[in-house]
C-alpha cells in the first residue's frame, strides 16, 4: 500500500515531498508573521470548525474532478492492483495534499488571528479529515450523492453549529470519520475515475482548426466563431465553471449590504474590482496546454484567439457589474450617471488584464487543477483594479 501511496502522491505534491516542505515553510511564516503582528480576531470553535470542514470538502472535491488525476489513475489501472489498496491509497495520497497544502493554509491564518484550546484544535483537524473522507465517499457512491449524502452533510453541519462549544463534538466527528473510513473501504477504484472522466466534447475540429489557420491573420468573423464556439463548449463540459460564474453573480447581489455604509462613489469601484476573481474563465490556457500550444502554432493567434477571449471576458464581467449595479437601485437607491460607464472601464481592464497574463505569462507545472484557481497570479488584475478604484472614485 506505501507503494502505491507514493506513485499517486508524487502526481500531486512532487517528487521526494519538495512542493509539501515548501508549502509547509510558507504556512509557519505567515502564521508567525500574523501571530506577532498583534492582529485579533474572535472565531467561535464552531464557526472554526465548519470552515475547515466546508473548506477541506470543496478542496477534496475539485481534487476527485480533476483531469491529470482521471488520467493518472487510467495508468495505474494499467498494473495488476488490489482494489481496496489502490482505493484507500488514492483517497489517502489526495487527502494529504488538501489538508497539507489548503486546509493547512486556512488553519495557519485561522488559528494566528484567534488563538484556540489544544481541544479546538483537534477538533478543527477532525473536521478536516472527517470532510475529506465524507467528499471521498459521496463522490465515487451515486446512492450518496441524493438524500443521504444531503442528510449525512447537514446533520454534520448542525453537529458542527449547535455542539462546536462542547466536547462532544469530538466523538461526533470521529464516529463520522470512522464511518466514512470504512465505506471507503469497500470501495470499488474504477468509481473514482468513472465518475468524473467524461469524453470531453470541445473544439479542436478540423474545421475549425482549419479556420485558425487560414483567417487567423485577418481576424475575420469565421476564425472569431471558432473561439467563441469553443468558449461556450469548454464551458458546458466544465459545469464547475458555469456554477462559479453563478457564485459570482451572487456574490454582486450581496455586495450592496456590505457595501450599505461607505458612499456609492467609493463602493462601487471597489465592488466592480471584486467581481473580476472569475478565477476559472481567466485560466483557460494554463488549463489546458495542449490548447495553448496548438494555437501558438499556428499563424496570428494573437489577435485571431486574444480579442475573442477578451471579449468573451468582457461579457462575463459586464454581466456581473450590470447584476450589482442593479442590485444597489433596488436595494440603495440613487445611482449616478457615471455607474454604468465605469461599470464598463473596469469589465474591459480587467478582461484586457486577465487575458495578457493568460497569453504572456500562463501558469506552468501545475499538477491538478485546484493549484489553478488557487494560483497567487489570481489576485493581480483585481488588485491593479482596486488600484484603480481608488484613483477613479476620487476624480471621476
Amino acid at each position: 500500500m506505501n507503494m502505491i501511496f507514493k506513485a499517486v502522491g508524487r502526481n500531486v505534491w512532487g517528487v521526494g515531498y519538495k512542493r509539501l516542505s515548501r508549502t509547509l515553510i510558507l504556512y509557519l511564516v505567515i502564521f508567525w508573521s500574523l501571530r506577532i503582528s498583534g492582529l485579533e480576531i474572535k472565531i467561535a470553535p464552531s464557526i472554526l470548525y465548519v470552515m475547515a470542514g466546508a473548506f477541506s470538502a470543496s478542496m477534496m472535491w475539485q481534487a476527485l474532478l480533476s483531469e491529470r488525476n482521471g488520467a493518472n489513475m487510467e495508468n495505474m489501472f494499467m498494473l495488476p492492483f488490489e482494489k481496496r489498496r489502490l482505493a484507500v491509497s488514492y483517497v489517502a495520497a489526495l487527502g494529504v495534499y488538501t489538508l497539507f497544502t489548503k486546509t493547512a493554509g486556512l488553519l495557519a491564518v485561522a488559528l494566528a488571528v484567534s488563538p484556540q484550546r489544544g481541544t479546538v484544535i483537534l477538533g478543527s483537524l477532525l473536521s478536516a479529515g472527517n470532510a475529506v473522507l465524507a467528499a471521498a465517499c459521496i463522490y465515487s457512491r451515486k446512492n450518496l450523492r441524493g438524500v443521504m449524502g444531503s442528510l449525512w452533510a447537514g446533520i454534520l453541519a448542525a453537529a458542527l453549529l449547535f455542539l462546536g462549544e462542547s466536547l462532544l463534538i469530538l466523538p461526533v466527528l470521529a464516529g463520522s470519520f470512522l464511518m466514512a473510513a470504512i465505506l471507503l473501504q469497500n470501495t470499488d477504484p474504477y468509481l473514482f475515475y468513472f465518475q468524473g472522466q467524461k469524453p470531453r466534447q470541445i473544439l479542436r475540429h478540423p474545421h475549425e482548426i482549419s479556420a485558425f489557420r487560414n483567417k487567423g491573420r485577418s481576424g475575420s468573423i469565421a476564425a472569431r466563431c471558432s473561439v467563441w464556439r469553443y468558449l461556450f463548449r469548454y464551458l458546458t463540459a466544465h459545469k464547475n465553471y458555469l456554477a462559479n460564474t453563478a457564485a459570482l453573480w451572487g456574490v454582486a447581489c450581496l455586495l450592496p449590504v456590505l457595501f450599505e455604509s461607505i458612499e456609492s462613489r467609493f463602493a462601487l469601484p471597489v465592488g466592480f474590482a471584486i467581481l473580476s476573481i472569475n478565477t476559472p474563465l481567466c485560466i483557460l490556457l494554463s488549463s489546458d496546454p495542449a490548447l495553448e500550444q496548438a494555437i501558438r502554432f499556428l499563424p496570428g493567434q494573437k489577435t485571431a484567439f486574444c480579442i475573442p477571449y477578451g471579449l468573451f471576458l468582457f461579457t462575463c464581467n459586464m454581466t456581473a457589474n450590470i447584476i450589482f449595479l442593479c442590485s444597489w437601485k433596488i436595494q440603495m437607491g440613487a445611482l449616478a450617471g457615471s455607474a454604468l460607464p465605469k461599470a464598463g472601464f473596469f469589465a474591459l481592464f480587467s478582461a484586457a488584464g486577465s487575458v495578457s497574463l493568460e497569453w504572456y505569462c500562463p501558469i506552468r507545472k501545475w499538477k491538478i487543477e485546484s493549484d489553478l484557481w488557487h494560483h497567487p497570479r489570481k489576485y493581480v488584475v483585481p488588485v491593479v483594479m482596486l488600484l484603480f478604484a481608488g484613483i477613479t472614485s476620487v476624480f471621476w
